[in-house]
């Protein structure tokens, strides 16, 4: 490999892992304020919302402990592309279900950073299939 090539794939690295840093604060940043609500209001909401608020929480749980391990160990970790490529398949798939079901309801900050996921999603899933 040339130095060249070897600079282009650090550099392509770092980029890569800017963005599992930004997703990994835009998640933590939503499991935060979704456990604040779900403290301050739980005795008001519907049980029903209260289980699918709960679900997701533990998919966000789920996506943090992934994310920390790729940054900290890298893709080399275990044999992650058949799982990431899973993962990120069903996170998109999940992700677009709660913008139909909710879309209309979120905040214009949280509707655009989901989109702005979704467009990463699209983008990481075609780099690995």
């Amino acid at each position: 490999m040339s130095n060249n090539d070897s600079n282009k794939q650090k550099k392509s690295q770092q980029l890569e892992n800017e963005r599992r840093v930004e997703n990994l604060i835009d998640i933590v940043e939503n499991k935060t304020r979704t456990d604040r609500h779900l403290e301050q209001h739980s005795d008001i909401g519907d049980p029903d919302r209260l289980d699918h608020a709960k679900e997701i929480q533990e998919e966000r749980e789920a996506q943090i402990e992934n994310l920390k391990e790729t940054i900290v160990y890298g893709d080399n970790k275990k044999n992650e592309t058949g799982d990431q490529i899973s993962n990120l398949k069903d996170n998109y798939a999940f992700a677009e279900g709660y913008i139909n079901h909710n879309g209309d309801n979120m905040p214009d900050k949280a509707f655009n950073n989901l989109k702005k996921k979704q467009e990463n999603r699209k983008e990481q899933l075609d780099l690995l299939q």
